[in-house]
């Protein structure tokens, strides 16, 4: 597909690209007089997408239409976190990113596509947060409580492969911090073997690693496993999608996810629509829209907004920033010769990929 003089590949983003018009106009770009109709491309990871093409983005053509009498038309891509920011870097011209990881917004600063003050403000360029908790069958027969309970021998657990899904990475920062972070509530340092104990034991358990964090829950939904590390809102969202229970557990120690969203300025800048998204960016982390998210199962910016009967956050809550950053942690655990290799590689300590 070829746009704004760029080309861009992939199969799955152009299978995935929707047009969505409110109210049905003719299209264009930028930000035109009244009665016209903007364009704006939004680049999305899936775990959003109900999220928005559902009720976010029929709520912001509203407030755009109020505000400045235009319409607008919105097209829409949904891939994994990375691909989606790999094609954005090979000339996807989303002119807003919505991104699982800092790292994939990074890539797009790198490329001279995104502004390297993308994070500035009060809420650091995060839209949405949400928690690493553990799905568990109807009942919670096996009494899982926390991240030790996924260690023991009774207890088969699924999670994907952070090697091919980097949303994944949440799920095991949030294992390895817990053990990493153990003795941070009587004042110790971070314990770098601890962090590798307690992932390693939770591996041997582990018996699929899927591609991504939505295969993984198909699967655990077809019958395997008994315990599935997930985000909070994936299964928040089952239950309003499906009305069916979908019950999960927080442990005590878990991590916030924070997910990132920017202004892609290079293609703004071509297609001359800077206002539509900069005012679309600010409409996300709105009250209105807040509250959108809440209903799919995010948790709020501001913890007021939290719809009632919501678990509170965990006593030891900890965040990216608490493991010492994405730069740090990424090369720590997932370089090469890093902890997660070494799960594999060093086999008298952690057995091997699942089983």
């Amino acid at each position: 597909m070829t746009r704004g003089g760029r080309s861009w590949g992939g199969a799955g983003l152009l299978a995935a690209l929707v047009l969505y018009a409110l109210p049905g106009c003719a299209p264009g770009f930028g930000a035109g007089t009244a009665g016209s109709t903007d364009t704006l491309t939004i680049g999305a990871y899936s775990v959003v997408r109900e999220a928005f093409h559902e009720a976010i983005l029929p709520a912001f053509a509203k407030h755009w239409k109020a505000t400045t009498g235009r319409s607008v038309r919105f097209e829409e891509s949904y891939a994994a976190s990375g691909a989606q920011s790999r094609a954005i870097a090979s000339g996807f011209d989303a002119d807003v990113a919505v991104l699982s990881l800092e790292g994939d917004v990074s890539r797009l600063v790198k490329a001279g596509l995104v502004k390297k003050s993308w994070k500035d403000g009060p809420h650091k360029g995060m839209i949405t947060r949400s928690l690493v908790v553990v799905g568990v069958r109807e009942g919670n027969p096996k009494h899982v409580r926390g991240w030790d309970d996924l260690a023991r021998p009774d207890v088969s657990v699924l999670y994907p492969d952070p090697k091919t899904s980097g949303g994944a990475r949440w799920n095991i920062n949030a294992i390895y911090g817990a053990g990493l972070l153990k003795d941070k509530p009587t004042g110790g340092k971070p314990d770098k073997q601890a962090g590798r104990d307690l992932l390693a034991r939770v591996q041997t358990r582990v018996v699929n690693m899927d591609a991504s964090g939505r295969q993984s829950m198909a699967t655990f939904e077809r019958g395997t496993g008994d315990a599935v590390v997930t985000y909070e809102n994936e299964l928040l969202l089952q239950r309003k999608m499906t009305g069916k229970e979908a019950p999960y557990v927080v442990p005590p120690a878990t991590l916030l996810i924070e997910g990132p969203a920017a202004v892609v300025d290079a293609s703004v800048a071509r297609h001359g629509n800077r206002e539509l998204a900069e005012a679309f960016l600010a409409f996300l982390r709105t009250e209105e829209a807040q509250r959108i998210l809440a209903s799919y199962g995010f948790r709020p910016l501001d913890p007021k907004l939290d719809p009632p009967g919501r678990d509170p956050l965990p006593p030891r809550l900890f965040t990216m920033a608490d493991l010492g950053g994405w730069t740090k942690v990424n090369a720590e655990v997932y370089d090469p010769g890093g902890v997660w290799d070494s799960l594999f590689t060093d086999r008298p300590k952690a057995a091997g990929r699942g089983r």
